[in-house]
C-alpha cells in the first residue's frame, strides 16, 4: 500500500477528491477536507470505502491491533534469543500516570539500571497509539520476522553487541513467553506498597495488550535474573575523581 499520512489526497464515492488532515493507524480512522477549508470529516478506512486519488483502494484490518507494542517486541526478543542473540534485554515499565507503558530495548552487559540509550530503542505507548511503528523504520503490523530484519537495516551495530551466552536470563525470558503471549506483556515497575520501603520481589505486574482480553490468570511470574535485591541494597555514589592539578575545586 502506498504510504497513508496528512497531505495525502484520496478519493470518497460520495464526497469527491479530498485531503487527509490526521491519521490514526492504530484505530484506521483519518480526518480529511472536502472543498471546505473549516470542516473535516471524520472517515473510518474499514468501512468508508476511502481509495488513493488513482483509485486504489485503501484497505485496513478489521481486527483491533494491540493497543501496546511489548508483545510483539516479546515475540522478536525471543526470536533473537534463540537465534543466539542472548544478550538482548527487554525492560517495560508504566509512565507515572498508569495510562500507557514505556518499552526499552538494550544490549551489551545485563544492568538494568545502566543501560545504554541508543536512538530508537525505546518509546511509549502513547506514541504507538497514534502511530503504531517501533521507531526503526518497521511497517505497521510488521511480523516478527519483518521487525528483526528492520531493526538489523537500521542499527547493525546495536544489534551485533547482542550477540552472546546469557542463559539463565533467555530461560527466564522464554518462559515469561511462553506464560503471557500472545495476549499479554510484563511490567517491571517497582511501586512502594502505601508508605512502606520497597519490596525485594513484588509480584510482576501482567497487563493485557487487547482491552478485550480478561484479566490475567495464569502462573505468577518471577523477575529477571539479577534483579533481587537491586532496589532494597544500598548503593554507594562513586567515588570522586583524583585531582592532580592541584587546583582547588569550588563548592
Amino acid at each position: 500500500m502506498k504510504t497513508l499520512a496528512p497531505g495525502t489526497v484520496i478519493f470518497h464515492r460520495h464526497r469527491g477528491y479530498g485531503v487527509i488532515t490526521s491519521v490514526n493507524l492504530l484505530t484506521g480512522w483519518i480526518a480529511a477536507r472536502f472543498g471546505s477549508e473549516s470542516r473535516t470529516l471524520d472517515l473510518n478506512l474499514s468501512t468508508d470505502d476511502v481509495q488513493f486519488a488513482d483509485g486504489e483502494a485503501i484497505l485496513f484490518r478489521r481486527a483491533p491491533p494491540d493497543r501496546m507494542p511489548h508483545a510483539r517486541l516479546m515475540a522478536m526478543v525471543r526470536a533473537l534469543h534463540q537465534a543466539g542473540y542472548q544478550r538482548l534485554y527487554l525492560y517495560s515499565w508504566p509512565k507515572p500516570s498508569g495510562l500507557h507503558w514505556r518499552w526499552h530495548l538494550f544490549t551489551g552487559p545485563r544492568d538494568w539500571m545502566q543501560r545504554p540509550w541508543r536512538e530508537g530503542w525505546y518509546g511509549s505507548g502513547a506514541d504507538y497509539n497514534v502511530n503504531p511503528v517501533m521507531g526503526w523504520g518497521d511497517n505497521p503490523g510488521a511480523s516478527t520476522e519483518e521487525l528483526i530484519h528492520a531493526l538489523a537495516r537500521f542499527d547493525p551495530q546495536g544489534l551485533a553487541r547482542a550477540l552472546g551466552r546469557d542463559e539463565d536470563h533467555t530461560a527466564w525470558f522464554a518462559g515469561v513467553c511462553d506464560a503471557l503471549l500472545p495476549g499479554y506483556m510484563y511490567s517491571l515497575d517497582m511501586q512502594p506498597a502505601g508508605k512502606g520501603p520497597l519490596q525485594e520481589m513484588p509480584p510482576v505486574p501482567v497487563i493485557a495488550v487487547r482491552a478485550t482480553l480478561p484479566l490475567y490468570a495464569g502462573p505468577a511470574l518471577s523477575w529477571p535474573p539479577g534483579w533481587a535485591g537491586l532496589w532494597t541494597r544500598p548503593h554507594a555514589m562513586p567515588a570522586p575523581a583524583i585531582n592532580l592539578t592541584g587546583a582547588v575545586a569550588l563548592r
